[in-house]
């Protein structure tokens, strides 16, 4: 059994009262991790460290911030396996998804180094009253930073290494189906170099969470909240800013299309849709959820897709070298079944896949569902091919757009200007041409439209969204004034 516990002012500390709660490994609901379950004093105490470390952590040099984070990095990679174990008992992630996890948290982070000198000043005018006018970015304060369970590392990291970057201090508020692993970001933070209270972490139990969060948010020293996680739960969170005047960055839902338009590299449109579509079991955001396929190279298409999913196989990670492993739980499992017995009743064709042995689920490709069925709009967030068949560009691109969500999306044309006529007429934050629509640049601006969130991490954007921009002047010589 893991043990997981609260990091505050450079200590790892037991919960008030002692508090913890357990979380359940997914596959066999065996204890995974021991949790200390925070309250609204730790929580209040948790922001009172980021406040009290902000001063000396904005005033450290960009060189220092960046060689800390940039040994996290290191870090990271080398701690790969620790990760890889701690995943696949608290969310039953397979090895090659860990992998891949702390590869792109470590490039997150060295991203981050490389933007640690971004926060000085950029614009000086002179005007004719004598007046120097300058425009400046300043670190904001203390983030809070509220990371989810499906690429928890990937997600823990991009919480707090912008944010820390920019020179603020910051709370991580960790995933309560992910304790263990998301304290090992912590806990390697800390050791690469980072000063007492700079980065802290929260953990609570499931039901003390909206209690937590809110306490958090309404601390006079937290200037910026930034959430990852279903539009559901980003909703009540963007409603608690508001109500405190708090800025939030909010990455949401998805229903992402990949468009198979009708000159498309088949061969190549397969494998990025087996790939979005399967890859940890579809649970992430940005997962192909729905395959708009040109109605004249379908059935070729759906022949080289049905081929490629009987190479892909799900199970537990600890017992076979599995590619997939295990979906988060058997609650998420019985669900994604309803939808696809639903699509099956209303006349989608089950092509492959569709079994569930507990959490269990193999990869599932679905042909000619439409709008009648509950997975043509619903999130499925499960390794789920939903093939949508159109006629034209046209259609296509409306199909696209059908739906509340607006995160990533793909487009297939061997006629790159082609589909990027396609790429400015759907309504997503993210479009790939001619690639998977699971893709992860920490230099570019990551983040959705519609019910999908507002706000960017990543890039120049990351840094706007965690900074002040702030206008300075100083008068140079007397000025006459009206009065």
């Amino acid at each position: 059994m893991l043990e997981a516990k609260l990091f505050i002012g450079g200590d790892t500390v037991a919960a008030n009262n002692a508090a913890t709660y357990d979380r359940l490994d997914p596959i066999t609901s065996r204890v995974a991790t021991r949790a200390s379950a925070a309250s609204t004093h730790d929580a209040m105490e948790a922001a009172n460290s980021a406040a009290a470390a902000f001063p000396a952590w904005s005033g450290t040099s960009a060189d220092k911030r960046a060689a800390i984070l940039s040994e996290a990095a290191d870090q990271i990679i080398a701690r790969t396996d620790e990760f890889k174990t701690i995943m696949a008992d608290e969310i039953g992630a397979s090895e090659k998804f860990a992998e891949f996890n702390c590869q792109v948290g470590a490039k997150i982070l060295r991203h981050a180094a490389s933007m640690c000198d971004q926060i000085e000043s950029f614009s000086e005018i002179k005007d004719e009253h004598g007046r120097t006018s300058m425009a400046i970015r300043q670190p904001a304060g203390v983030v809070l930073g509220i990371a989810p369970w499906n690429a928890p590392v990937v997600l823990g990291i991009r919480a707090v290494a912008l944010p820390l970057a920019c020179a603020n201090t910051v709370v991580l508020k960790a995933s309560e189906l992910c304790p263990k692993t998301h304290s090992l970001i912590v806990e390697t933070l800390n050791e690469a170099g980072l000063p007492a209270g700079a980065v802290n972490l929260i953990i609570n139990a499931p039901e003390d969470a909206s209690a937590v969060v809110e306490a958090m948010v309404s601390h006079d020293a937290v200037r910026r909240i930034n959430f990852t996680g279903s539009t559901r739960v980003g909703r009540r969170v963007a409603e608690v800013c508001a109500h405190h005047l708090k800025p939030c960055l909010m990455e949401l839902s998805g229903k992402a299309p990949l468009l198979v338009l009708d000159d498309a590299n088949m061969d190549e449109a397969v494998k990025a849709v087996a790939f979005g579509a399967f890859f940890n079991q579809g649970q992430i955001c940005i997962s192909t959820e729905r395959v708009i396929v040109d109605r004249s190279v379908a059935d070729g298409f759906m022949e080289k897709l049905a081929e490629r999913a009987k190479t892909i196989t799900a199970g537990d990670p600890r017992e076979g070298d599995f590619q997939l492993g295990s979906m988060i739980s058997r609650e998420a499992a019985v669900r994604v079944k309803g939808l696809v017995d639903d699509a099956i009743s209303k006349g989608a064709t089950l092509v492959a896949g569709g079994e569930v042995d507990n959490t269990i689920m193999q990869p599932t490709i679905l042909d000619h569902v439409n709008s009648t069925m509950r997975i043509y709009n619903e999130e499925s967030f499960g390794p789920i091919a939903v093939v949508i068949r159109v006629s034209g560009m046209e259609e296509a691109i409306s199909v696209g757009n059908d739906t509340e969500y607006g995160l990533a999306a793909a487009v297939f044309s061997r006629d790159t200007e082609r589909a990027l006529d396609v790429a400015r007429q759907l309504e997503t934050g993210i479009c790939h041409i001619n690639g998977a629509t699971i893709q992860d640049d920490p230099t570019m601006p990551f983040g959705g439209m519609k019910a999908s969130g507002y706000g960017r991490f990543g890039g120049d954007a990351g840094v706007h969204e965690f900074t002040e921009l702030r206008w300075l002047s100083v008068q140079n010589g007397s000025r006459d004034y009206p009065i």
